[in-house]
């Protein structure tokens, strides 16, 4: 059923009703499969490579070069996208992505040196079109264009991140499905025909030209609005999130692993994300009076404690509980800064910030499962957890102390800070 909260505030369905509006079905499902390839890949590369060279060592290296060539360059993916529009940008990447996972797929079967699978592994990374990013920065634009009302932003957001967040349980899943079935290459050679046809869908999509960038202030046509200061802080919020992504994950491969059960390790991080996604569609209920920072402060708040009862997490019961839990916190997070993200930077460098932060929880998420890998081989899964809850506690004192400020605000005080010089022009 819908929630009314306020009186005049339409239902949550019908909210979300007035959000498919804004693009039509077609662009949601053309969208979500766009970019599954990614959750796909970034797992599939791992597998694929442990298969046909027998070294988790090169299979680590290409999977680690992968996640830094889309860290690197994700940024620029979508910096891209607010100078040219997202046709040109999303089209080309979809195809040059289409093309690299195709050519790691050879590499590994045709048993190419580490250092080649890694170059390789770079070369998918650094091609991802950001379709997730890129979907949630038009539907944005559509929805100020449309003049929505901040709650129909607020719910768009949280519908994109709620599709994020099932894409990266499915893709997972299908890899680990393929590998036990037949072989990883199959799940990666349909990422590579669906990045192919969906992410081409998804550029040539009729919304790609209605969501171009407007600039906001005349000026020279090269000019680059600028970076609030409080954006670099609301960046290392998805890092942090990442950051205990990675955690968890090594440590629910620790404890399963322990336990002998390590086939449950996906099935529990799937639960995760699943409860996750469920969170974050639920967010279009939270009334209008409990603001951003409060969201904020809540998510974080949350997640410091739900992720506690983990260090004293011993059998697969109690695992599946604690976790599936805990990712109730995960999507509010993400959702509530991605919306503060949005407010914060000029609507002409959306893009570049939604690639920026998609590429910090990456980047996030792929050194913590490096370095809670180590400590959990060295100390168990207790320390992996303790990690969890450490970044937990830092994401929480950030949010306490971090003052997001709207963009609209930055441009006031920049334009009364001009002081006329009296001379004649």
């Amino acid at each position: 059923m819908g929630t009314t909260g306020k009186p005049g505030r339409p239902r949550t369905g019908d909210t979300y009703r007035q959000v498919i509006g804004l693009t039509g079905p077609l662009l949601p499902c053309v969208s979500f499969l766009g970019r599954l390839p990614t959750a796909t890949i970034e797992f599939g590369s791992v597998l694929l490579v442990a298969r046909t060279s027998g070294s988790l060592g090169t299979a680590g290296l290409t999977g680690g070069a992968l996640a830094l060539g889309q860290v690197v360059c994700g940024p620029l993916v979508g910096r891209l996208a607010d100078r040219y529009g997202q046709r040109t940008v999303v089209l080309a990447f979809s195809l040059a992505n289409a093309l690299a996972v195709a050519a790691l797929v050879t590499g590994a079967l045709a048993g190419l040196p580490a250092p080649a699978l890694a170059f390789l592994g770079a070369a998918a990374g650094a091609t991802v079109p950001l379709v997730g990013a890129l979907a949630r920065t038009r539907l944005v634009a559509l929805a100020r264009r449309a003049g929505a009302p901040e709650e129909t932003v607020g719910v768009a957001l949280s519908f994109e991140s709620s599709l994020d967040e099932l894409s990266f349980v499915l893709g997972p899943a299908l890899v680990g499905l393929a590998a036990v079935l037949a072989h990883p290459a199959y799940a990666m050679g349909a990422a590579a025909v669906l990045v192919a046809v969906c992410g081409s869908a998804f550029a040539l999509h009729p919304t790609a030209r209605l969501a171009a960038p407007v600039r906001e202030e005349p000026g020279p046509a090269r000019a680059r609005p600028p970076m609030p200061r409080c954006v670099p802080a609301l960046l290392t919020a998805p890092a942090l999130q990442g950051a205990m992504f990675g955690a968890c994950q090594a440590g629910i491969a620790a404890l399963t692993a322990r336990l002998g059960q390590e086939d449950q390790a996906g099935l529990v991080y799937a639960a995760m994300g699943v409860m996750s996604a469920v969170a974050g569609f639920a967010m279009a209920a939270v009334p209008d009076r409990v603001g951003a920072r409060t969201r904020w402060r809540l998510a974080t708040g949350a997640a410091l404690a739900l992720s506690l009862p983990l260090l004293g997490t011993t059998g697969l019961t109690g695992l599946y509980a604690v976790v599936t839990v805990l990712g109730s916190a995960y999507a509010p997070h993400l959702i509530t800064v991605f919306g503060l993200l949005e407010r914060a930077v000029a609507p002409s460098r959306l893009a570049e910030t939604m690639g920026a932060a998609t590429s910090a929880v990456v980047g996030g998420q792929a050194l913590a499962v490096a370095v809670c890998g180590r400590l959990a081989e060295s100390h168990g899964p207790v320390a992996a957890f303790a990690a969890a809850s450490t970044v937990a506690g830092l994401a929480f004192a950030l949010a306490l102390t971090v003052r997001p400020t709207p963009y609209r605000d930055h441009l006031e005080r920049a334009h009364h800070a001009r002081v006329p010089d009296g001379r004649p022009g």
